[in-house]
C-alpha cells in the first residue's frame, strides 16, 4: 500500500510541471515599460501586448514606469512575484544600465532571465529641416564648425538613443550638447519645433515624422540598410567606418520564474511573432520580427554588456 501511495504521489509532482505550462497565465499578465507611453518601444510594446492578448484570451496589459534611466521599470519586475504574471519589456538599454550606473538595486544577469527577443530595429539620426545638412558627412562638418553650439535630444540618460549618439560623438569627434527628456513624446515637438537640432530615436519612432517631412533623416545605425527607409544610407556609409547599433527588444522575467513557466511563454511568443498581422504590424513599424531561443536571448544580453561597457569606456561617459 505505502508503495502504490509513494508510486501515486511521484506520479503527481512530475505532473506539476505541465499543469504549470498548460494553465499559464492564470490571470492579466503585466507588461512593464520603462519608457513613458508615445514613444517607439513603447508602440511596439503595445502590439506585442495586443498579439499575445489575442493568443492567450488573456489580457497582458502595458504598465509605463518611466524614470532613473529605466531602473524604477527593472526594479520593479526583478522583485516581483516570479510567477510570469509581471514581465518587463527589455531589450538593448538593459544591457547598459549595468554599464551606467554603479548602484543599481539589481543584478542584471542574476535577477533577470530574457525569454526571448522579439524584434529588431535600427537607430536613426534625424535632424530638424532647418539644419544645412543632408547628409552624415554634412552633419559631422557642421557640428565640427560649430563645437558646443549644436545639442541633440534623446528620452533619457543611459537609453540606447543617448548612447548611440555619444557613439556617434566619439567616432566623429564633434562636440554635441545633450539635452535629455522623460520620454521622446516629450522630445519630439522641440525637435520638430527647432528647439533642439538632433536626435538619435528607434526607427519605428520616428517614421511617420520621416516620411511626412517634419524631420531629416541622414543615417540609421544599422551595418545594413531598412527595408522601411531603403533610401536613408547606414551611418558607416556617410564615413563613419564600422559605426553599427542595433537596438533589440525583448521579454524579461524575474530569473526565479519556473522554468515550465519560462518555456511556455517562450513557445508563445514564437506562435505570436509568427503570426502574419503582427509582423505586418511591425515591419509598418520599421521592426524585423523575430523570435529566439532562450539560450540566444541570454547570450546576446552578455555580450552587448561588455560590448558596451568598452565603448562607455573609450568615449568617456561617466557612471551615475
Amino acid at each position: 500500500m505505502k508503495a502504490i501511495f509513494l508510486l501515486f504521489a511521484l506520479s503527481a509532482l512530475a505532473a506539476l510541471p505541465a499543469a504549470a505550462q498548460t494553465t499559464y497565465p492564470s490571470r492579466p499578465v503585466r507588461l512593464v515599460v520603462a519608457l513613458a507611453p508615445g514613444g517607439a518601444a513603447d508602440t511596439v510594446a503595445r502590439t506585442f501586448a495586443s498579439a499575445m492578448s489575442e493568443l492567450w484570451g488573456q489580457q497582458m496589459i502595458v504598465e509605463n514606469r518611466p524614470g532613473g534611466g529605466g531602473v524604477v521599470a527593472s526594479e520593479l519586475v526583478a522583485k516581483a512575484t516570479p510567477d510570469g504574471h509581471t514581465v518587463f519589456f527589455c531589450g538593448l538599454a538593459t544591457a547598459l544600465r549595468p554599464v551606467l550606473y554603479r548602484n543599481l538595486p539589481f543584478d542584471t544577469l542574476r535577477d533577470f532571465a530574457v525569454v526571448s527577443q522579439i524584434g529588431s530595429t535600427p537607430n536613426v539620426l534625424v535632424v530638424n529641416p532647418s539644419v544645412p545638412a543632408r547628409t552624415v558627412g554634412e552633419f559631422v562638418a557642421y557640428a565640427k564648425a560649430n563645437p558646443g553650439r549644436l545639442n541633440y535630444a534623446s528620452p533619457g540618460v543611459g537609453l540606447s538613443p543617448h548612447l548611440t549618439m555619444e557613439l556617434f560623438k566619439s567616432m566623429a569627434g564633434v562636440d554635441i550638447v545633450h539635452v535629455p527628456y522623460k520620454g521622446l513624446a516629450l522630445a519630439f515637438p522641440d525637435l520638430i519645433s527647432g528647439q533642439v537640432a538632433a536626435m538619435f530615436d528607434n526607427l519605428p519612432g520616428s517614421i511617420a515624422h520621416i516620411k511626412a517631412g517634419r524631420l531629416r533623416a541622414l543615417g540609421v545605425s544599422s551595418a545594413r540598410r531598412s527595408a522601411q527607409v531603403p533610401e536613408v544610407p547606414t551611418i558607416a556609409e556617410g564615413g563613419l567606418t564600422g559605426f553599427d547599433v542595433t537596438v533589440w527588444y525583448a521579454i524579461c522575467a524575474p530569473s526565479a520564474t519556473p522554468r515550465p513557466v519560462l518555456t511556455k511563454l517562450n513557445a508563445d511568443m514564437a506562435k505570436a511573432l509568427d503570426a502574419p498581422e503582427l509582423r505586418k504590424r511591425f515591419s509598418d513599424q520599421g521592426v524585423d520580427p523575430g523570435a529566439t531561443s532562450m539560450q540566444y536571448a541570454n547570450a546576446v544580453l552578455r555580450s552587448e554588456i561588455n560590448r558596451w561597457a568598452k565603448v562607455v569606456r573609450d568615449a568617456g561617459i561617466p557612471s551615475q
